[in-house]
């Protein structure tokens, strides 16, 4: 696989100095720490605070994500890795306005360990109080709800986050808007071909060319099947029986789709795939109250797609239709 970079080892950092060159009006890096971005846009009625992360090669998420209406600051991890506590602990300080915190992270044992760490070094060191919401939307990687990890559906928590702090609720609110959202999203995906990191220039996992993985995570962690490769109808009519059978959709809900790619899926793909999930929805009387394509949480440049349905209230609408103003990711 050719890739376009110096040195293996100075990526992130190199990824982070190129981002910050091309949106110095949206972001700054934090003087407290090299990994910890700094948001430059926030509505004047915000109280609380929203921090994301994770880790690299999810481009445009994490990073691109911070900007009026979403984030105010993201921690940076190594890629597919998890930030450490000191740069969430370092954009915690500089984002804090004396409400709170809000933390979203995905339900992973790296982001576990390190936010966690974090907000108790915060809480403790400098007396600012956080609360957490942990994505879980997806549907493949475990029966137990608990234990699914995140995938795109997160985009969706920190839009109904963002909006939530933008409309000046505390942090307490906040958090049960996010939640709620959290609680309203499945997802699900699959890899049509692996991504290759930088460091090793090999494969993630193996899939022969006429092989498709349902399931598959963002870091390629194992799906539910392997399969010669389908038909997009096909393959969107397995990845909705899926979600729809979490019995949180029924007929006559209203929900907001988010069809995802990866990193080497085209666009024109995506929107086949959003043909085939919206042709489904109208099948089973579930509206479509907002659509979403393109490439949000991906997995450098692993062939694939994911997903999400959020089914949404009146709450979740007025966070779904608030303005937001990111590098990678606008409402208006």
């Amino acid at each position: 696989m050719k890739k376009m970079v110096n040195n293996p080892d100075h990526v992130i950092d190199e990824l982070m100095t190129g981002y910050l060159a091309a949106y110095p009006e949206y972001l700054r890096r934090s003087e407290l720490h090299k990994r910890a971005l700094i948001g430059n846009k926030r509505s004047e009625k915000r109280k609380v605070s929203v921090l994301i992360g994770g880790g690299s090669g999810h481009e445009p998420g994490f990073l691109g994500y911070v900007g009026k209406g979403m984030a105010d600051g993201v921690a940076v991890g190594n890629i597919f890795a998890s930030p450490s506590p000191i740069p969430i602990q370092a954009v915690t300080k500089e984002i804090n306005q004396d409400y709170g915190v809000l933390y979203i992270y995905g339900n992973y044992a790296g982001d576990l360990m390190n936010f966690e760490m974090a907000s108790e070094m915060t809480e403790i060191e400098d007396d600012i109080q956080t609360a957490a919401v942990i994505g879980n939307d997806d549907v493949a990687s475990s029966k137990d709800i608990d234990d699914r990890r995140g995938i795109a559906g997160e985009l969706l928590v920190y839009k109904a986050a963002g909006a939530a702090a933008d409309f000046g609720y505390n942090l307490e609110e906040v958090r049960r808007i996010a939640q709620f959202a959290n609680d309203q999203t499945r997802s699900m995906g699959i890899g049509l071909s692996p991504c290759y990191l930088p460091q090793t220039g090999k494969p993630s996992f193996d899939l022969e060319d006429n092989e498709m993985e349902i399931g598959l995570g963002h870091h390629g962690e194992p799906g539910i099947e392997k399969t010669t490769i389908r038909t997009a109808k096909e393959t969107v009519n397995v990845i909705m029986q899926n979600i729809l059978k979490e019995a949180i959709y029924h007929e006559g809900d209203e929900v907001v789709v988010l069809v995802n790619g990866l990193g080497a899926t085209s666009q024109m793909e995506l929107y086949i795939i959003n043909k085939e999930v919206s042709e489904i929805l109208e099948d089973k009387n579930i509206s479509i109250y907002k659509t979403f394509v393109g490439n949000f949480i991906t997995s450098m440049e692993m062939g694939g797609f994911s997903v999400t349905l959020m089914k949404v209230d009146e709450t979740l609408k007025a966070c779904v239709d608030h303005p937001v103003d990111c590098p990678n990711f606008k409402v208006v």
